[in-house]
């Protein structure tokens, strides 16, 4: 027990580094997903073919292997850097992987909430002289975001769930890392499982919660 609690800073504080992972990558996730799903949409059939396939192949590629790709294709092999300090760099390649991975599907759930949206929406707003991002930002959007809050925050749950495979793009700071090290120091293992379960649970319950009563208070009529 004495070992566990000598332990306990570390391990709260490789907790807060996957909860930092998961606000940074969740913004940008959202960000970058709502600009993917503009081109998958995009009446240009280039951009439409494009974005279908950087989805189609990120989405069918798993987690770890994007995360590797990071570190030892476009960090070691191209010499993509952050930062020279190894902690912060790899921070951000974890982000710059996840992110990429968790965008397509914030992509394809967005792209589901458009499709609820009624097609003579789309065509009053040419009608009255919108281009297509006005009538897609003004109009189409916006409902979209509202049909899917519920989908979207499974897609956030399971963003920070990932975040627990950062050491594949070699961070070495999450609570994965450090869970594995206290293990293999102490030779304590299911108390410390179970507590950084509990710790998720904590985190991501009220997410889905919250976007499951957001889904109903902010639904659209149709």
């Amino acid at each position: 027990m004495d070992e566990l609690i000598e332990y306990a800073p570390d391990l709260l504080a490789g907790f807060a580094e996957n909860l930092k992972l998961s606000a940074v990558c969740g913004v940008l996730s959202l960000i970058f997903g709502t600009i993917l799903v503009g081109i998958r949409v995009s009446p240009t059939p280039v951009l439409r073919a494009a974005g279908t396939t950087y989805v189609n192949i990120a989405r069918n590629t798993p987690l770890t292997l994007v995360l590797a790709f990071s570190s030892l294709g476009l960090s070691d092999q191209i010499g993509l850097i952050f930062s020279d300090e190894p902690s912060t760099n790899g921070f951000w390649l974890v982000v710059l992987g996840l992110t990429a991975y968790t965008s397509t599907f914030v992509c394809e759930a967005l792209r589901a909430g458009i499709n609820t949206v009624p097609f003579g929406q789309a065509e009053a707003a040419r009608a009255i002289g919108l281009t297509f991002l006005q009538s897609l930002t003004l109009i189409i959007l916006p409902q979209a975001f509202r049909a899917v809050i519920a989908p979207l925050g499974n897609v956030m749950i399971a963003m920070i769930k990932n975040t627990t495979v950062a050491i594949a793009a070699g961070y070495l700071a999450d609570v994965a890392f450090v869970m594995k090290d206290t293990f293999d120091t102490t030779g304590v293992s299911i108390p410390i499982f179970l507590g950084i379960v509990v710790a998720f649970m904590v985190v991501v319950l009220p997410i889905g919660f919250l976007t499951g009563w957001l889904a109903k208070r902010l639904a659209v009529a149709r």
